[in-house]
């Protein structure tokens, strides 16, 4: 049985690897809005500037914004798990397993953007959390 802090690991690593993701955003974003001409009140309202500045620049975006949707899930089981007992090594093992997808499935969005590959990815992803969560309520339900 791993120790908390060995457990909550991944969850770090996918906080950080967040937060690079919120660099890499405003690192494309920044100069593709001046390139582009857009005054930064034209922000004001999501979606109404964007087709203005390249999609590889809209991908890292769009991948940051993602990372605060199903992830959210991921936090929830992984301290769920930690603060119930459940922290064994086959769920830390879907848990890196997780954010590997996740890193993963960020870089092909924010370089290439392959629609198919992506969907794959988070599939991927989708059934490993979806695999988490069931051996958790099994776990809990017994």
């Amino acid at each position: 049985m791993p120790s908390n802090a060995a457990f909550l690991t991944p969850v770090l690593a996918l906080v950080v690897w967040t937060l690079v993701m919120w660099f890499w955003m405003y690192a494309t974003r920044i100069p593709a809005m001046k390139k582009a001409g857009i005054d930064p009140q034209d922000a004001a309202h999501p979606g109404t500037w964007t087709d203005r500045i390249p999609s590889r620049v809209r991908g890292v975006a769009d991948n940051y914004n993602h990372l605060h949707e199903q992830p959210t899930i991921f936090y929830a089981l992984m301290f769920f798990a930690a603060m119930t007992a459940g922290g064994n090594a086959t769920a830390l093992n879907l848990a890196w397993a997780y954010v590997a997808s996740r890193i993963v499935h960020s870089l092909v969005q924010a370089t290439t953007n392959t629609v198919m590959l992506r969907f794959i990815l988070f599939s991927i992803g989708s059934f490993i959390l979806m695999t988490f969560a069931i051996l958790q309520a099994l776990r809990v339900l017994r």
